[in-house]
């Protein structure tokens, strides 16, 4: 498999030189003072509004002693390039990668552990950290990349947001109840805290190894080896030996005590509301770590597009490729902003009737936190929320075409979900039904490209996000 440019090194900072250098016209370098690190986010907020989806680099950020980076995911196309593909393909390269699994390379020292502060001496109160949004309770940790290692030495990634409890602790909330919450619940059965690594600041194949949907038996680690195509350079933390990449920006050990509970939240969460569902969890941190020159590598909260893609993404190519080897007429499947995660358009090829829904049936009973899928034709842009809109006015009976199914698990974070975090869920067929005669209006070809020479001579600068 070639090797992409952006994978040729795994530090962060070498792939924004490469990138910035590359992509000038994609990044936004922000020299004026910052006075608030809520403007981070609300700048962002106000580019994405407007479409555009840069990646931005603050220079000049009030009480941060260094850059600060963000909106790295924010770009379906961006992310496209560090994979060294194009968003039509962008699915099955990040599937043909992350299968590849390549166990991580011990190379014994590296940057992540150049600067060490440990025991009494940590102070957490002096790490600064970014306030999203007006409604967060606190200063916030969203780029935090938490690595757990069993007593087999399999390793897992996964997301939590954390904020300042105290000078050696962090309230977190493992609110995906994924992996790391097994873990933590057996560690409590055993009597013990669970050691733990928080990850901030790692190349962006390392954040979306983080994210990957795998069986809890398979190292996210490995699926960071597929993307780079090579192993991913790791360094073990001094305590508890557990193995972080290398090149990390800051890196804080300690353990999650799973007999503590502390306040935490609310935050800007991904379904765009401000959310105080928690577990409340206790990350005491023993020892902080980082490089002499770090930057600290932001992650947009709230319904940002870079929030939704950084957790989407691996979501939508494993779906993808599932509904595309189960059922061959499917063209292609989109996760769509609007919906936040709960929202799933797919587009199919159907031969013959009940195609659609039996396509849809998969999508709900694989996906727990999807909650309503739309089923199109092959002519319907399904990364186009008018499109798929139009499909549903002009093909869909609210009669025949719909089928919903309760009582089923959902995200614990849906504001609308039961107490237990249950959902009902809701499929929409909005193909063409049997007997549809109408022909969709349209240009010729070459009607279509004078169209697109007359605009860019008319807007000379006018490019797609």
């Amino acid at each position: 498999m070639p090797v992409a440019e952006f994978t040729r090194s795994q530090d962060l900072h070498d792939f924004l030189a490469s990138y910035t250098s590359n992509h000038p016209e994609d990044v936004i370098r922000v020299s004026d003072r910052v006075p608030d690190s809520q403007d981070v986010a609300a700048l962002v907020w106000q580019l994405s509004g407007a479409g555009r989806r840069e990646m931005l680099r603050f220079g000049n950020l009030a009480g941060f002693p260094y850059e600060v980076v963000t909106n790295v995911f924010g770009c379906r196309r961006r992310i496209a390039r560090i994979l060294g593909t194009d968003e039509r393909n962008l699915h099955t390269a990040y599937q043909a990668r992350a299968r590849n699994l390549i166990p991580p390379a011990d190379i014994g020292e590296g940057p992540a552990l150049e600067r060490s502060i440990r025991g009494d001496l940590v102070d957490l109160r002096d790490f600064p950290l970014l306030t999203h949004f007006a409604t967060d309770r606190a200063p916030y940790v969203t780029s935090g990349i938490m690595v757990v290692e069993g007593a087999n030495g399999t390793g897992n990634l996964s997301y939590q947001r954390a904020m300042v409890h105290s000078p050696t602790e962090l309230a977190t909330s493992l609110h995906s109840r994924g992996d790391l919450w097994r873990m933590l619940l057996a560690a409590a059965q055993a009597g013990r805290s669970l050691p733990v690594a928080m990850v901030i600041g790692g190349h962006p194949l390392f954040m979306l190894a983080a994210s990957a949907r795998v069986p809890m038996s398979v190292d996210e680690r490995h699926v960071a080896g597929g993307l780079f195509g090579a192993p991913l350079e790791v360094v073990r933390t001094p305590k508890y030996r557990i193995r972080v990449p290398a090149t990390a920006d800051f890196v804080l050990e300690g353990v999650i005590d799973p007999t503590e509970r502390v306040e935490e939240g609310p935050f800007g969460e991904f379904t765009g509301y401000s959310s105080d569902r928690s577990t409340n969890s206790l990350f005491r941190v023993e020892a902080m770590y980082s490089r002499s020159h770090p930057i600290l590598l932001d992650v947009v909260g709230g319904n940002s597009d870079e929030h939704l893609n950084l957790g989407r993404i691996p979501r939508e190519a494993e779906m993808a490729e599932k509904l595309k080897n189960r059922f061959p007429d499917v063209v292609a499947l989109h996760y769509p902003n609007s919906g936040s995660h709960f929202h799933c358009y797919v587009k199919l090829r159907q031969k013959r009737r009940g195609q659609a829904r039996q396509v849809m049936l998969g999508v709900l009973g694989w996906d727990p936190y999807i909650k309503t899928v739309i089923a199109v034709d092959d002519d319907v842009d399904i990364t186009n929320d008018s499109e798929v809109l139009w499909a549903l006015a002009t093909r869909f009976q609210p009669a025949s075409d719909m089928f919903v199914v309760e009582g089923l698990p959902g995200s614990p974070l849906d504001p609308s979900s039961s107490l237990a975090g249950t959902t009902s869920r809701l499929a929409l067929d909005a193909t063409r039904p049997d007997g549809f005669t109408a022909v969709r209006i349209g240009f010729s070809g070459e009607s279509l490209e004078r169209a697109v020479r007359l605009m860019q001579n008319a807007y000379p600068t006018i490019d797609s996000v």
